[in-house]
């Protein structure tokens, strides 16, 4: 027989952040416990709200399952003397397991005999295992915790009440001063607390109460209450799966209402009025079928129809106080000129250990110049360019961006077009920022993609010179975020970017003129590298690049992350040709061979001693002209078309020869293939078995 098992922690309001990842932890340490319990069951439904985290398991077994185990003890030699007594080794082994010295039989194990017992346990009633729960709900952890009361544990929130039903029965423990129980509550103001008669009804007696207990189902509601307000005005309502979540989390019984705003705000930029929207009050905002912004919202409050245009009222008023405040700062800002708020930069800290806002702005132009001219930016390019980095923080100090943290980079973008700005220039103010998360949308400018990668490497060279790297468990200036992006960006643009060169040249030039640009440089130029190709290794794996082909290409001799990434898609091209293997093999034979000869000596063909020696040279010879000149592919094609040179070669030729000017020479000659080789990618990593 199996039975309905109902968990509900009934809490004061949660963040609504918190909820969702709270009630999937719920789930997975409930099956963790019922598994490691050998209590089996069928599914497992979630619920939750603000105010409560709870599960449903179905058809769960009535009792643990009987179990039979084989268990080995001490060698025959050991647990019985020579008189044929059980010794003491034997005794306490079979008292360990709850059994006797009857019930000893021997196996052969390695021709030696072993005593064995076989323990048989009677499985428990599940009502008696599952207060055991209570370790579980106490176990789950959360981004911010408090304590209340006289007790020192600690929560997301205090807990108000427990349920604990498997069938119609109370599942008996204690967290605190709270028991468990079958009374819930429903909705804070529309409900009332209700008993349960049994786990299985817990969801329609909520709904009675006023609360929604599936997520997915308040969701729905949600979605569908908006989008027949949308079509009911013929509004366009833009689906943001982010706020919705949000929203949901936020609410037991949602309805959605409508509100408006007087029409003059929709001279302010679109962004402000969103932002004022969506970010401060979790409203929707409203478009005409064209995408136009019209005047009014979409708002979600907990609870019924039942008094809702004093809601409406009270959530117009809110909006209206922040979009008041939004177009006085608008206007504030454009009496304002780009220098003086550059020149405010100035007292701007960047970071205490680094310097000031300014500071940063001079040494993003210099990296912004040498890597403009290095991707080869045209004349026009590079001059919007330096203007772009000459001003591109300056709406950190303007009133809408202090108010408004979300739009730095919009707001500049649309002061510097009202300021006269080339539409270039602005568009690479708010491209900068650009990738804002790991896989978010990318710079499409030239202009835009340089003033990015500038802005992320000068944040990367200075936290690393302040000795302020990442660590394995916390990155709290978002280097690695920031890294990422710069291997999206020039995955993205296909630019050279040879980084070892270019990252001496940027040092360089800082070191020059410490007192300006505000920090040296210090020597962290292989850390640094180190940590930019761990972020490349990031971005071909998330590519689905197979593990072998990631690290050959890591382990590269190879600066140019340009070439990095070809080398990975030229590898994973080839995967499948039917000389692969071969190929590879081949060449791995080399480099096993050639990378032990550190030495710079040039191969003498005087010295060969036969025509397999003579062919493989004029082949490289051939390719070594070209190689720098050509792509990747072109490089792979040329490597593996030695294949038949190089196997006869070794089948011809003692490559360790005794003779000591013979061997350095025939080294020498492989040494050259395997840096060509190892320039693409380390070959001898690639598996191909």
């Amino acid at each position: 027989m199996t039975e309905n098992l109902l968990v509900e922690i009934g809490l004061e309001e949660m963040p609504a952040y918190v909820v969702e990842p709270s009630v999937l932890q719920l789930e997975e340490k409930t099956k963790q416990f019922l598994e490691e319990n050998h209590l089996t069951f069928t599914q497992v439904n979630m619920f939750s709200t603000p105010r409560r985290l709870a599960l449903q398991v179905q058809g769960l077994a009535e009792k643990q399952a009987d179990t039979q185990e084989e268990i080995k003890g001490p060698a025959k030699k050991i647990a019985m003397d020579e008189n044929g007594n059980w010794s003491k080794a034997a005794q306490g082994f079979v008292r360990g397991q709850g059994l006797s010295t009857e019930d000893i039989y021997f196996k052969t194990m390695k021709d030696t005999e072993y005593v064995y017992v076989t323990k048989q346990t009677i499985g428990k009633k599940a009502i008696d295992v599952l207060p055991g729960l209570k370790e579980v709900l106490t176990s789950l952890t959360f981004p911010v915790t408090m304590h209340w009361n006289k007790y020192d544990f600690e929560y997301i929130r205090p807990i108000r009440w427990l349920v604990a039903l498997l069938g119609d029965q109370i599942v008996p423990f204690k967290i605190l001063d709270v028991t468990t129980d079958r009374i819930t509550y429903g909705h804070r103001f529309l409900g009332n607390a209700v008993a349960l008669e049994n786990a299985d009804v817990y969801e329609q007696r909520l709904a009675e109460q006023y609360v929604i207990a599936d997520h997915f189902k308040r969701q729905e509601m949600i979605t569908d209450q908006i989008q027949s307000i949308a079509q009911e005005n013929n509004w366009q309502i833009d689906k943001d799966e982010d706020l919705l979540a949000e929203v949901n989390h936020l609410v037991e019984y949602p309805t959605a209402f409508v509100g408006d705003f007087a029409d003059k705000y929709l001279q302010l930029p679109d962004e402000v009025l969103i932002t004022s929207m969506k970010e401060h009050q979790r409203y929707f905002e409203v478009k005409a079928t064209n995408g136009e912004l019209l005047p009014h919202f979409i708002s979600v409050r907990n609870g019924n129809q039942t008094k809702i245009e004093n809601v409406i009222q009270g959530n117009e008023k809110v909006l209206v106080a922040r979009l008041e405040d939004a177009e006085f700062f608008y206007q504030e800002d454009q009496k304002l000129s780009i220098d003086e708020c550059v020149e405010k930069l100035k007292s701007v800290a960047f970071h205490e250990k680094i310097g000031s806002m300014y500071e940063k702005m001079q040494r993003v132009q210099e990296i912004a110049r040498i890597i403009g001219n290095y991707v080869d930016l045209s004349t026009e390019e590079l001059a919007d360019l330096q203007r772009a980095a000459q001003i591109y923080k300056f709406d950190l100090v303007t009133n809408m961006v202090d108010e408004f943290p979300e739009l730095q980079g919009i707001m500049g973008e649309k002061y510097a077009l009202l300021k006269g700005e080339k539409s270039d220039v602005a568009q690479a103010i708010r491209e900068h920022y650009l990738p804002i998360a790991s896989e978010g949308e990318l710079p499409l400018s030239n202009i835009g993609a340089v003033l990015a990668i500038a802005d992320k490497l000068d944040s990367v060279l200075t936290f690393f010179a302040a000795e302020l790297k990442p660590k394995s468990s916390s990155d709290p200036y978002a280097l690695r975020r920031q890294t990422y992006g710069i291997v999206r960006i020039l995955a993205n643009k296909q630019w050279s970017f040879p980084f070892k060169e270019l990252q001496e040249k940027i040092t360089r030039t800082i070191n020059q003129n410490v007192d300006f640009y505000g920090i040296h440089l210090a020597d962290q130029a292989v850390e640094v590298r180190h940590f930019l190709k761990g972020r490349l290794r990031q971005f071909l794996l998330a590519q689905n690049h197979r593990y072998d082909i990631v690290e050959a290409v890591i382990d590269a001799a190879q600066e140019d992350i340009h070439q990095l990434l070809e080398a990975a898609m030229t590898l994973n091209k080839h995967l499948n040709d039917e000389d692969f293997k071969s190929s590879i093999e081949a060449l791995t034979r080399v480099m096993n061979l050639g990378q032990k000869d550190h030495s710079t000596n040039e191969v003498d063909p005087s010295l060969f001693e036969n025509e397999t020696e003579e062919k493989l040279y004029q082949a490289v010879q051939e390719i070594e002209d070209k190689f720098t000149s050509q792509t990747v592919e072109q490089n792979y094609q040329d490597l593996t078309k030695l294949r038949p040179l190089i196997e006869d070669y070794f089948d011809q030729t003692m490559v360790m020869a005794e003779d000591e000017t013979l061997r350095n020479n025939r080294l020498a000659q492989l040494r050259k293939i395997t840096q060509m080789a190892i320039a693409v990618a380390s070959l001898n990593d690639l598996v191909t078995k």
